[in-house]
């Protein structure tokens, strides 16, 4: 894997049951949402709607675990939902899933049909390796506050992403900072699926296949390999 992915041994600690499948892709093609990616995004809320069955999203027993270990860290998740929690919630209102560009569309769906926490991040953007652990406080990461970038600092012990110049994504997967998101330029990109006891790591190896087919059907000819899980 030209991208180096590593998750301490206090994350481990702090939720032994977590596993996370990686999809390398080089040589995609992004642009505005279109009208195939934003039938998917319908799609997926329908889905949605049949595995929920009339439950709401934190009632699942995939979300609970994430509730339970945003708890343990020191977050309160109802305030601030892991992002398949957050997106599901949305997908099933009036407003439905927001569109924001073709790669973000494609692996949202897959993150509310499957209820699993899916990021993206641009891989020419990521400096050094990226590494999920607990900070220390003094981290730095950089957002966009009333139009203008701010920098903000994690809590002591919240469980971030970060790369070699500071944080990519804080509480885990609740927030991605600007400078390694995809935007319609990006052309290679590393998939983050994000699990947790009692989901199977068979249901997030099928969320992975078939997140890496969607990558293929829209960008022919790119470079995709799906790591094992982690």
């Amino acid at each position: 894997m030209t991208l180096t992915l590593t998750v301490t041994d206090e994350v481990r600690t702090l939720a032994p049951g977590f596993t996370h499948v990686a999809i390398e892709a080089h040589g995609l093609v992004n642009g505005p949402s279109t009208e195939a990616s934003s039938a998917l995004l319908d799609d997926a809320a329908r889905r949605l709607a049949v595995r929920l069955d009339g439950r709401a999203p934190h009632e699942d027993p995939h979300m609970l675990a994430w509730r339970e270990v945003y708890t343990a860290f020191g977050s309160k998740p109802s305030r601030t939902r892991n992002s398949a929690e957050a997106l599901a919630k949305r997908a099933l209102t009036d407003a439905g899933l927001p569109r924001i560009n073709v790669l973000v569309d494609l692996y949202n769906a897959i993150s509310v049909v499957y209820l699993i926490p899916v990021g993206g991040e641009d891989i020419d953007r990521i400096q050094g390796g990226m590494t999920l652990q607990r900070a220390t406080g003094d981290e730095e990461f950089v957002t966009v506050a009333g139009g203008e970038e701010v920098v903000e600092h994690p809590d002591a012990g919240e469980v971030v992403w970060r790369d070699a110049a500071g944080v990519t994504c804080r509480r885990w997967n609740w927030r991605q900072g600007p400078r390694t998101r995809l935007t319609e330029q990006s052309t290679s990109a590393v998939f983050l699926l994000e699990s947790l006891a009692p989901m199977p790591v068979a249901e997030v190896e099928r969320a992975g296949a078939e997140l890496a087919e969607l990558l293929e059907k829209f960008s022919p000819g790119a470079q995709i390999t799906v790591h094992a899980p982690v």
